[in-house]
């Protein structure tokens, strides 16, 4: 199996400097597909200095803002054109659906569009009256400089597209590092970009793992800005790196996402078939392995046999397999870590009084194909207590764990108890309720009667240790910009405030 020559910089393919290089191995049986070039610190500091220079001294971030936008949108077409070979290899990488795998696909390309309109739709500068005729007063906002841009391996394609597409709105030059274990969309999206036209030295991406590759970007003493979704623990390490220059920094850390059902959302047979169907549709899709993941059903007490008994009826069901297969729900979890890491969780519930309903295990080898992928089957734990560490804290795998509640104030209390703050829903027939509970969760995003949905136009980004700042949206813009004033003296003359 040959190289794939993975790291880009300066407008050119290259391997790694050190002639290191990966296996991709394939979730759905642990085979090798592919190999690619092992980046290390040089290949950074080379990446960096090509983005500098494009910044520095390069045409891009004066180009004007119509021009800029143009090539978003050339993006968005040629993303549009590869769906199916994009979706395929997305699928492969990660272990998904390929209809997930297109599904991403679509939002990436809407998320270049709408950064494209948002930017061209903007005026020359916010106007300030300073409360004269002789003062002409400005608030405009330039590009950061050079970016670096660290994504997570559950969604490559759709985080890289988060930050990579304002960045280049805003007008600023880029060095992107996708997770080691999923790299290969990321790769296809900078092709992507260099043959829509963008000059040289603004897109540069090099693979290989966090702790040399971005642990660099991040401490690097000409990067302006780090934007890191991942994980809590590494999360930390980057806000620790980039603190030694004062960085600007915008970290998504993940969630421990409630899903709030009150008994009233199931009064009907098509409230419960529905409010059902959204709690797999919560923990269950892409295995669990997303940090939105409704892994917390908090249910009123009066419905809770109900609802769960039918919860696991449907979650024992659900079809695991390759993902390119037909008829297939959900894939492998994306490596043999990630399946440890759920085993441990589904044990410490079980050792701590959690009720197993359904899962809680490797599939048998006659039930999935291919055999030896990372597959663990849709786990349903009831009868959880906020003690439990599989409740407290991010398990990223098939297992939804179930608390109950008795009155409203007590739904709050408990969705409101996390560390984290990124996204929850309330699930309840009383609108004055869901306006009442929406409003009182300390979460990023509050669904109400749904789960999952997200919007480009609207902010994304959590309380707490969720993280810092907002991707998407006029706030997502806002991370890649400096806003500076410009105040302009049309008539001056002395001030005479000293009277030498």
């Amino acid at each position: 199996m040959s190289e794939q020559q993975s790291i880009f910089v300066d407008g050119e393919w290259r391997s790694a400097a050190s002639g290191a290089t990966r296996e991709i191995l394939d979730p759905a049986d642990a085979k090798p597909f592919a190999v690619i070039a092992e980046g290390g610190e040089a290949d950074v500091d080379a990446a960096v200095a090509a983005a500098r220079r494009a910044f520095d001294e390069g045409s891009w971030p004066g180009t004007p803002v119509a021009e800029r936008a143009a090539l978003l949108r050339r993006v968005a077409d040629l993303l549009v054109r590869d769906r199916e070979k994009i979706g395929l290899i997305e699928s492969r990488d990660a272990g998904k659906t390929v209809e997930e795998g297109r599904v991403d696909v679509d939002c990436v390309a809407d998320a270049f569009r709408y950064f494209a309109d948002l930017v061209v739709g903007e005026g020359g500068g916010r106007v300030v009256d300073a409360g004269s005729d002789e003062i002409h007063s400005v608030v405009v906002h330039e590009p950061v400089g050079v970016c670096s841009l660290i994504t997570p391996w559950n969604y490559p394609l759709l985080q890289a597209s988060w930050k990579v597409a304002p960045a280049l709105a805003a007008g600023n030059t880029f060095v992107i590092k996708p997770s080691e274990i999923t790299p290969l969309t990321t790769v296809i999206l900078v092709e992507l970009l260099a043959e829509a036209g963008l000059p040289a030295g603004v897109a540069n991406i090099v693979t290989g793992p966090g702790h040399t590759v971005g642990a660099r970007m991040a401490e690097h003493p000409d990067v302006d800005l780090v934007s890191f979704t991942g994980g809590l623990v590494s999360g930390t390490k980057v806000a620790q790196a980039a603190a030694a220059d004062v960085k600007k920094i915008a970290l998504e850390l993940g969630g421990k996402n409630p899903n709030v059902v009150f008994a009233d959302a199931c009064d009907t047979a098509e409230g419960f078939d529905t409010a059902v169907d959204q709690a797999l549709n919560a923990a269950f899709i892409h295995s669990g392995q997303v940090c939105s993941a409704g892994g917390r059903l908090i249910v009123e007490e009066s419905v809770r046999e109900r609802f769960v008994a039918e919860l696991a009826r449907r979650a024992e069901k659900i079809r695991l397999g390759r993902g390119t297969e037909d008829g297939v729900e959900c894939g492998p979890l994306v490596s043999a870590q990630q399946r440890d890491k759920t085993e441990y969780y589904v044990a410490s519930a079980l050792a701590e009084g959690a009720v197993l309903r359904c899962g809680g295990k490797r599939p048998e080898p006659s039930d999935v194909r291919p055999e030896g992928g990372y597959f663990y089957e849709p786990t349903v734990l009831d009868r959880c207590h906020r003690e439990m560490r599989a409740v407290r804290e991010e398990v990223f795998g098939p297992v939804l764990t179930v608390e109950t509640f008795r009155t409203e104030d007590e739904a709050v209390a408990l969705a409101n108890d996390t560390e984290y703050g990124l996204a929850g829903a309330v699930w309840t027939a009383d609108a004055g309720r869901a306006r009442r509970v929406a409003g009182r969760l300390r979460h990023g995003t509050v669904w109400i009667n749904d789960f999952h949905p997200y919007l480009p136009q609207a902010e994304w980004g959590g309380f707490g240790k969720s993280g810092v700042g907002r991707e998407l949206g006029p706030a997502g813009l806002a991370e890649y910009r400096e806003t500076k004033h410009v105040y302009q003296n049309l008539a001056p003359k002395p001030v005479r405030w000293f009277a030498g």
